[in-house]
């Protein structure tokens, strides 16, 4: 979607969600690599309410109305968990608005889809130091426990095979192959790094296969920035970015925090040298995941935690690569 369509459509999106008050303004916000996100706010009685603006990424979600069924269905269940355990389910999962016509997302003028939802107040995406990092790791663990008995299998798969490394290999050896974008002379040492791990493609997908790890409901995208911390408490409040809840491997939702919040640099660091895990960070994680599942996992589960941080950095690796090799796609660089 060009420059120009998207601000048409976010100002149709605008006028299109049932908020009341009178609008004020609407600016970009948020730094996610799919989705094109915006705060908007609208003053009600001399109070201004603030909303999350999203324009879906229709290149990646290919049916987004299954997407928000998704979504909606188990933010309903947390919502009614969270009231059980005497919390706030508006603070503390994703509270969608509706738009004017009743349906859970607008669709503009171009037939691109619009959600909006209400913006948690007093909360950041930031993990700054180690016991924040132990704080999200805590959330993500109860993010588990609470979807513990929801049946995965209702859900739909937004990104088919998203966390199928043994698929996504055999994705990477055909663009290496057809070599679309003439990239792959550049890339040889990396393509190699990948050929040579094949086995860490396969393991979790054979363990599955086996009935040895259960299918769960997870969230497929278990960075640390994906948890809102509470300003007050500092404490794990919410956990934001839904878009691929769906059926997979709680050893993945670990792996893949790991990846992200145990390295010693950013994902843009550009410097090897400067990368590595940080076996504190590793601990500090893996304890606060363990007590927020609480009895959730099963021995296997935990067990493989370890090889789930070893297969969900090769795969994240293994996806930025084949992005590069077809054009770069998917991920917003």
């Amino acid at each position: 979607m060009n420059q120009e369509n998207l601000q048409t459509g976010k100002q149709e999106a605008i006028q299109g969600f049932d908020i009341e008050g009178i609008f004020l303004e609407c600016t970009p916000c948020g730094n996610g690599h799919i989705n094109d996100t915006f705060m908007m706010s609208f003053d009600r009685n001399g109070e201004t309410h603030r909303y999350s603006l999203q324009h879906m990424n229709r290149s990646v979600f290919k049916d987004p109305v299954s997407l928000m069924n998704n979504i909606l269905h188990v933010t309903a269940y947390l919502k009614e968990q969270i009231k059980a355990q005497g919390g706030d389910p508006q603070r503390e999962t994703l509270d969608f608005v509706c738009a004017k016509n009743g349906e859970s997302y607008f669709v503009d003028s171009f037939g691109e889809y619009w959600r909006a939802y209400h913006f948690v107040e007093d909360a950041l995406e930031e993990v700054k130091d180690p016991q924040d990092f132990y704080e999200s790791a805590v959330a993500f663990g109860n993010f588990q426990r609470m979807l513990a008995d929801f049946p995965a299998d209702t859900l739909t798969e937004t990104i088919a095979g998203f966390h199928d490394t043994k698929a996504r290999f055999a994705a990477f050896e055909k663009v290496v192959e057809e070599d679309v974008c003439g990239r792959v002379a550049e890339v040889q040492k990396e393509i190699q790094f990948v050929k040579d791990r094949y086995d860490v493609a396969c393991v979790l997908g054979d363990l599955l296969e086996a009935g040895e790890l259960p299918l769960r409901v997870t969230h497929n995208d278990t960075k640390s920035n994906n948890v809102l911390m509470d300003n007050t408490t500092g404490k794990g409040l919410c956990v934001i970015d839904l878009d691929t809840v769906m059926p997979g491997l709680a050893v993945n939702d670990f792996g893949d925090s790991i990846r992200f919040g145990a390295s010693t640099g950013t994902e843009d660091e550009k410097d090897l040298s400067k990368i590595s895990c940080d076996m504190e960070l590793y601990d500090i994680y893996t304890k606060g995941f363990v007590e927020g599942c609480s009895g959730a996992l099963t021995d296997m589960e935990i067990e493989c935690l370890p090889i789930g941080a070893k297969v969900m950095t090769y795969e994240c690796g293994m996806r930025f690569l084949t992005d590069y090799l077809s054009g770069d796609t998917y991920f917003k660089i």
